[in-house]
């Protein structure tokens, strides 16, 4: 068999800008070892010619317009399940069946396969197993299968409600970005296809799933109707920015230096992504059994190539029609979300009807393990990012993309934000977040703000930013002064207990409080907790969450704009505070939107002006914290952009 060197390939993929197609002839393959291939144009894989990605290995194309791929071999590449055959998974192929057609085809889930010998590359055809009354799926190291319950195979296409799932069993046409449900297997399976890697076909719960056919290519549309969810996901053999795709679907223009304005013309759904989270302890096939909820992520960072904010589900349970049943059996995880590894499914919601587009121009190289670029996980156990800078410090690594973005140049900490803890009852936890970003409003901010994906639970907590929907995420500019709405649900009495989970890439000393307005008290739960039992009904009026206590509110934080005057004077690119009362200064601090302090001076004294130099930074929006030695705070928001 002849074989194309990998170092012969990527020397001409990596750094030679691709003019023509990559073919790969007749029993023939290419075999890519922990790294990734660019090719501008289309790929033909001739029949018995392969193209196999391994550890982490992954395909980048560049092409504008809908995909050119063809042939009848075969692109092979693994990715690992997280459940067993109890639960669900959420997936989206990047492959689909081959074929001399040119441009994406549909996928089913024949085209699964279980490495089968420990040569890196063999694998053999899952057994899709139809009949009826086979519930479980299952790896058999013995014999050498893998064996797929196909009832458990679903399609969600703009639909409301439990009973509009689709059962696609083991038929090949789920459309290109159109996600699908399944369950995994029960089992282990101690292969070890490749020895560097050390991944295991199955340790238990962690079915690997070699996806071989076509690759998925190019622009790509699924329909979305208002007010209905939708399954889709990655529909290619690599990770994709997911801010992009949720910002630029849901109206918004990104710019050449990451920010992003309103404006676009693909307005068509609400920007947010919702991940599907099944209970590891479920182990029933009843759907009143079931255990799960949906997490859901925002691209609220002030800039798209930055991460947003996720908030982990909170598992239900369900009646047998898959309405909801009980609330508050447990809590899913924190998960990085910006970068959507290869195979991920998740569901997004229409305003109007339309259509999503998956383009190749949100294409990245992430691999799922990167500690230089986290990101990317699929539904992986890690611990979230946090305030502190890692061995790279703030920013990304150099991560190839297809858009041509220079990810060394943007912070890698999330947008910054205070997680809010809810224990209701003592039996289950909802988390919310207040999240920090200078352009927004203190309203509804689409793709900003994102509401529960569990509306219907009788007992919970959230922001009121509209009068009919309840948020979970609620995104502002901050300031030490403001108040946030807070509210209240129950369908009987119920003690909530409020607190401050964590704050993340924001200022580790900030105050938090609960407000209870009818009282005038407030409760620090930045250092303890907010206990309250409530009647049954729903409060939006009586709390909010504030930042100071009004004994902290002196005369002169009230009038604190008028002490000092803050201004860009940006044909001289300085920084110019005014100080007419000779306030003592102790610091001034500037910070960019992702939170990130660039310039802290201390111990100024009490001059009339000050002058600080910003030709070193970059243009865009900037807070400016001052801090009297009276503790007397103040911010204010400039623009520099320097001439």
């Amino acid at each position: 068999m002849k074989r194309i060197l990998l170092s012969l390939c990527l020397g001409v993929c990596l750094n030679v800008t691709v003019k023509a197609q990559m073919y790969v002839s007749p029993n023939s393959y290419v075999f890519v070892n922990d790294e990734y291939v660019y090719v501008k144009q289309d790929v033909n894989l001739a029949a018995s010619g392969n193209f196999y990605l391994r550890n982490g290995s992954q395909l980048l194309q560049g092409r504008t317009t809908a995909g050119a791929n063809t042939g009848l071999g075969n692109l092979s590449v693994f990715q690992e399940g997280t459940v067993n055959n109890y639960q669900y998974n959420y997936w989206c192929s990047p492959v689909g069946v081959p074929g001399s057609t040119i441009g994406n085809q549909n996928f089913g889930v024949t085209r699964l396969y279980r490495p089968s010998v420990n040569d890196k590359i063999s694998s053999e055809a899952a057994v899709i197993n139809t009949a009826n009354g086979f519930y479980d799926g299952v790896a058999l190291n013995g014999s050498n299968k893998l064996v797929i319950a196909s009832r458990w195979v679903h399609t969600f296409v703009a639909s409301s409600t439990y009973s509009q799932w689709i059962q696609n069993n083991g038929n090949s046409n789920i459309a290109p970005g159109l996600g699908f449900s399944m369950k995994g297997t029960s089992g282990t399976d101690a292969l070890v296809t490749d020895a560097t890697e050390g991944v295991q076909n199955n340790a238990g719960s962690k079915q690997r799933y070699d996806f071989r056919g076509k690759p998925n290519d190019g622009l790509i549309v699924n329909n979305v109707v208002a007010d209905n969810q939708t399954l889709v996901g990655n529909p290619y053999p690599s990770a994709i920015n997911l801010n992009r795709f949720l910002l630029e679907n849901s109206g918004h223009i990104i710019n050449a230096d990451g920010t992003y304005t309103t404006g676009g013309t693909n307005n068509v759904i609400d920007g947010e992504a919702q991940f599907w989270e099944h209970d590891k302890n479920n182990n029933t096939h009843y759907v009143s059994g079931y255990v799960g909820g949906y997490g859901v992520y925002v691209a609220n960072n002030a800039n798209a190539n930055s991460p947003g904010t996720y908030t982990p589900a909170t598992y239900n349970t369900y009646t047998g029609s898959g309405a909801l049943n009980t609330a508050g059996v447990g809590t899913g995880n924190s998960y990085l979300r910006m970068f959507s590894p290869v195979g991920q499914g998740f569901m997004v919601t229409g305003i109007t009807t339309g259509q999503v587009q998956m383009k190749n121009e949100y294409r990245v190289f992430v691999k799922e393990d990167d500690t230089l670029n986290p990101g990317a996980h699929f539904e992986k156990n890690v611990n979230n990012q946090s305030s502190s800078a890692n061995s790279n410090g703030d920013n990304w690594g150099n991560i190839p993309n297809v858009a041509g973005v220079d990810y060394t140049q943007y912070s890698k900490l999330p947008t910054p934000q205070i997680r809010l803890r809810a224990i209701l009852n003592n039996q289950f936890t909802r988390e919310v977040v207040m999240a920090f970003n200078p352009n927004t409003t203190d309203g509804f901010d689409i793709a900003m703000d994102a509401k529960t994906p569990d509306a219907s639970i009788p007992k919970d907590v959230y922001f009121p930013l509209t009068t009919s929907d309840q948020f979970v995420i609620s995104t502002f500019p901050f300031d030490v002064n403001k108040v946030v709405p807070f509210a209240f649900k129950a369908n009987a009495q119920t003690t909530f207990k409020i607190e401050v989970a964590e704050v993340i890439n924001f200022d580790q000393n900030q105050a938090v409080y609960v407000h209870d307005k009818v009282n005038d008290v407030y409760y620090d739960i930045k250092n303890g907790s907010f206990d309250v039992t409530l009647p049954s009904g729903s409060n939006k009026t009586d709390f909010e969450i504030t930042f100071t206590t009004q004994a902290n509110l002196s005369n002169e934080d009230f009038v604190a704009d008028n002490l000092f005057q803050v201004y860009q004077n940006n044909a001289a690119a300085l920084l110019t505070i005014n100080n007419k009362e000779r306030k003592d200064l102790a610091s001034i601090e500037l910070y960019d939107v992702t939170g990130k302090s660039v310039i802290r001076k201390i111990n100024l004294g009490n001059d009339t002006q000050y002058e600080i130099p910003t030709n070193g930074l970059s243009d865009g929006v900037y807070i400016v914290k001052l801090k009297s030695s009276e503790n007397l705070t103040v911010s204010k928001k400039v623009s520099v952009y320097n001439k």
